[in-house]
């Protein structure tokens, strides 16, 4: 199965690039994963918060046309002990996905559109994080699932 993490804009901080780059690479060693940046949009200074959501959402929807299934991470998603997670990405492979893509929205989150369109969400905690601290949140909470279906002592 081939992974994928799409999410908008660049990210800012080195420590998070360092941190994702790390994780990047571990996972690499068990599936196929791929990051996928969509470039922010221009001028959002001059736009509403509803025009920048419309606008993402027609570049997340775009993005995932080669994707068999998609979840959103989602402040109003299912949440998952790490456990639970590995079980997820386990059940999805042994489903035959091919290709999964977890998204994460920008600042103002997922229009009505992306909602509608693509139903599995999942939370990863209740807490609020940036959207950059959540992309290395996700992936090493991706290379922990891996470790843990490979039995691996990363996760005690």
């Amino acid at each position: 199965m081939k992974i994928s993490l799409i999410f908008l804009g660049k990210t800012d901080f080195d420590f998070l690039k360092e941190g994702i780059l790390m994780y990047e690479n571990r996972i690499k060693h068990y599936l196929t994963f791929e990051i996928f940046i969509i470039p922010d949009i221009k001028n959002p200074k001059n736009l509403s918060k509803e025009q920048i959501q419309n606008l993402e959402s027609t570049l997340i929807i775009n993005s995932l046309k080669n994707c068999d299934d998609a979840v959103l991470l989602d402040e109003n998603g299912q949440h998952f002990s790490s456990v639970e997670f590995a079980k997820f990405i386990e059940k999805k492979t042994i489903s035959g996905t091919k290709n999964l893509a977890f998204v994460i929205g920008g600042a103002y989150g997922f229009a009505d559109s992306v909602h509608q369109k693509y139903k599995q969400k999942l939370s990863l905690s209740k807490m609020t994080f940036s959207h950059q601290l959540v992309r290395l949140i996700f992936v090493e909470q991706l290379y922990r699932a891996m470790t843990i279906l490979k039995n691996e002592p990363y996760h005690h």
